[in-house]
């Protein structure tokens, strides 16, 4: 037996590298060649077309042609190729040559480039050698570095036809895209309208050769024919680009449509046989079916759609025969079709695009006699081939009021039912299961036997209710306790009456009232808890203005001395919540001076009223001492800081001397008291004293003013001037202006402050006025 000896020899890493070598330089020959082979198959169908051009306009043979051809060229200094382009232009009047035109003159080359593209994708055996050829005789002068060529489907999903420039496995991993991922390509297929992306990593969204060029420009435009949207042109830019020249959008539309005619396919086309099984299917249908055909301008765009047939079960919204309609326009069968959002704009997209259309509700009007009737139709529109089937249903009275009734129950959670007495036969409908917690292949539960589903409190209700309802057959109500099976239990209201007929029989409808019984339960308690809160703020605002009227009753008040006079006015807030912490206080000493002093509490209630009460006994007692104004309102902070709730409040403390008609008065943050003299009005200088309360040791400065027998001198709180709408200085202002007016006596002066007083505060207010009594 012999052995075979044969075995691979090893080859040196110098000799590997040189194989390698080799066979990529190979390739790239081979590939030359095949592009030289395309693009000398793309040059003589061009000069082929030129000279079938010739030949119809000289009228004469392919070789005269040929020749003319040649001798034309070799006069004008041109290759064969670069004229054939300019006769091909001249002859067609076409996107592409209108693209040359508008772009540039003929020196740029841009004629022959698309020409050449044009004659490669003719001769091109698949859609992937269309992009290959756009992209090498048109995109690559524009500066684009890959092309892709989709295919659009009937649910605007895409698929991908042909591609060029990119990675090799680029076309294995975008081979289809789904309905409604975002990309470049299938914007432009539903907005039916170029879709500019300047930088695709900064759109944030995906397309083909994104991890190539990231950054890149994208372009993806509609390629259509016939109205029909057959798929999409997307263009890919090496780096973001702001803008296209408008003169690269045309070509690149001419380019759309060039391969709009490459997607084209006869199948899309009805053959006869199929035309008739349309309309059969269509005729099949229960509801009205239309058939419609693009109809087309001399441009070739779709204007209108010719309805080609209507089934059997279709009846015209204006009430006119079959005969009439078929073969009409369908704008002119409906011209109120056209309205944006209307019927008309919806065919046309579903023509263009083949995404099919569903709708619950669509208005479609119709003239009857000038007269337009507005029906709504469930609509479903589909493309099939070059035609449109639509399909419309209307709703007549009787479902469109079941389908409220429908509504209104699951709304208001109301189940119906209908019993037959003598057979035992039960309708429910969907919503009662749904009450009684039972799934909707379960026994309906009987009326006789409510109580065994109820609270047995609530045996009672339910007995008189049956007994009114079967007994006396009269309808009836109750409302009781549902126990499910389900362990949850719902208040229902049940309301029945008797079926007159030769069968006994009950209809009726349960209703869950859950809802109503919680609110009503928490209505209740929130009643009781509103009136107990009520009774409580009546009661504290009781004991606050008892508390405040004790120490300050609002009816006049005069203090007699044989050298004063002081006249006193209060009065309190309107609304008993505002009551507040005004204070007044007018009392002869024992030193024989006179304490005159007014005082306001920061805020209202009973707080305010105590904390009035204790400041106001304690400027009493420590006036008593014989200490002057400022020392006074210093000990005041004292106690307001350290013997109240850390309340703050403004005063004015005043001290009259009999023996010389001297008044030394301070103040700690309050408003100055005012001195009228004769028809003259004004404040007092402002002198130091914050407000009480506020600081650990304030520091309250004191002045003096020595009155005469014509002067009155006014102290009050700011109840009597504050406004919401004016500043402090403009109340003060008016003030004044109502002080200076001359009255006959002191307490007349007191009575025209308040009457006139145009503060909108609500707040209480003090004024204590004072005059030199007169022998």
């Amino acid at each position: 037996m012999s052995q075979d000896t044969t075995r691979e020899i090893p080859l040196p890493e110098s000799r590997r590298a040189d194989v390698v070598g080799r066979l990529a330089a190979t390739v790239d020959r081979l590939r030359a060649q095949v592009r030289h082979g395309h693009d000398a198959t793309a040059a003589r169908g061009l000069v082929e077309l030129a000279t079938g051009v010739l030949v119809e306009r000289l009228r004469c043979g392919p070789s005269a042609a040929a020749a003319q051809l040649a001798e034309l060229a070799e006069q004008a200094g041109r290759t064969r190729v670069e004229l054939a382009a300019e006769i091909v232009d001249e002859a067609a009047r076409d996107e592409l040559a209108e693209a040359a035109r508008w772009s540039a003159t003929a020196e740029d080359g841009v004629s022959l480039r698309l020409r050449t593209a044009e004659s490669g994708a003719l001769a091109a055996h698949d859609v992937q050698a269309v992009a290959e050829s756009l992209l090498r005789h048109a995109l690559a002068p524009l500066g684009a570095v890959g092309v892709a060529v989709w295919s659009a489907g009937g649910d605007s999903s895409l698929t991908l036809a042909g591609c060029a420039g990119f990675a090799a496995d680029e076309g294995g991993r975008w081979r289809y895209v789904p309905p409604g991922v975002a990309v470049p390509a299938r914007a432009a297929l539903v907005k039916r309208d170029v879709e500019w992306v300047s930088s695709l990593a900064a759109a944030g969204v995906p397309s083909i050769g994104e991890r190539d060029v990231p950054t890149g420009a994208r372009a993806a435009l509609p390629a259509s024919t016939g109205g029909r949207i057959l798929g999409v042109l997307e263009v890919c830019w090496p780096h973001p680009v702001a803008e296209l020249a408008p003169r690269a959008w045309r070509q690149l539309a001419a380019l759309a449509q060039l391969c709009a005619h490459s997607l084209d396919s006869p199948v899309a086309e009805l053959a006869p046989g199929e035309d008739a099984q349309l309309c059969d299917l269509a005729d099949s249908l229960r509801d009205p079916a239309l058939v419609l055909r693009p109809h087309h301008d001399g441009a070739g765009r779709v204007v209108d759609f010719r309805i080609a047939h209507v089934n059997p079960r279709y009846s015209d919204l204006g009430g006119r025969p079959r005969g009439e309609v078929v073969g009409a326009l369908l704008l002119e069968a409906y011209p109120l079709a056209a309205v944006d959002g209307g019927l008309f704009e919806r065919v046309e997209h579903v023509f263009a695009t083949g995404e099919a259309f569903r709708a619950d509700r669509v208005d479609l009007t119709a003239l009857v006699g000038q007269v337009p009737l507005t029906a709504a139709l469930g609509v479903g529109i589909s493309r099939v081939g070059a035609a449109v089937l639509l399909v419309w249903h209307t709703e007549d009275e009787a479902t469109r009021l079941a389908n409220l009734l429908q509504h209104a129950q699951r709304l208001g959670r109301i189940g119906g039912f209908e019993e037959n007495l003598a057979t035992g036969e039960i309708a429910w409908n969907n919503e009662l299961f749904a009450l009684y917690g039972l799934p909707a292949s379960a026994k309906p539960v009987p009326v006789e036997q409510l109580a065994r589903h109820a609270h047995p409190d609530d045996a009672v209700l339910i007995g008189r209710f049956l007994r009114t309802l079967l007994h006396h057959n009269r309808p009836a109500s109750t409302a009781f306790r549902l126990r499910r099976s389900d362990g949850v239990a719902r208040h229902i209201r049940v309301i029945a009456e008797p079926v007159p007929g030769p069968s006994p029989a009950v209809r009726g409808a349960y209703q869950d009232i859950s809802a109503q019984h919680w609110t009503e339960v928490a209505l209740a308690a929130t009643r009781e808890q509103l009136a107990h809160s009520e009774q409580q703020a009546v009661e504290s605002t009781k004991l606050t203005l008892q508390l405040q009227h004790a120490i300050m009753p609002p009816a006049q008040n005069t203090l007699s001395t044989p050298s004063l006079d002081v006249a006193v006015r209060y009065r309190p807030a309107e609304k008993d919540h505002l009551i507040g912490g005004d204070w007044y206080d007018a009392v002869v000493l024992p030193s024989s001076q006179i304490l005159l002093c007014v005082g306001d509490i920061a805020g209202h209630g009973i707080e305010a009223a105590t904390s009035m009460v204790v400041l106001r006994n304690a400027l009493r007692g420590l006036a008593a001492t014989g200490a002057g104004p400022s020392q006074l309102l210093t000990w005041l902070n004292l106690v307001t800081r350290h013997l109240t709730d850390h309340v703050t409040a403004t005063a004015v403390c005043a001290l009259f001397d009999p023996s010389d008609n001297t008044l030394r008065w301070a103040r700690a943050g309050h408003l100055p008291p005012v001195l009228v003299q004769g028809s003259t009005a004004t404040t007092l200088p402002l002198i130091t004293g914050p407000l009480l309360g506020g600081l650990a040791n304030p520091t309250y400065d004191e002045a003096t003013l020595h009155l005469t027998p014509t002067d009155t001198l006014l102290l009050y709180t700011d109840g009597l001037i504050e406004r919401k709408d004016r500043t402090v200085e403009e109340s003060l202002a008016r003030l004044l202006t109502t002080a200076a007016r001359t009255t006959s006596t002191l307490d007349q002066r007191l009575d025209r402050l308040l009457t006139h007083s145009n503060s909108d505060t609500d707040d209480d207010t003090c004024i204590v006025g004072v005059q030199l009594r007169t022998p």
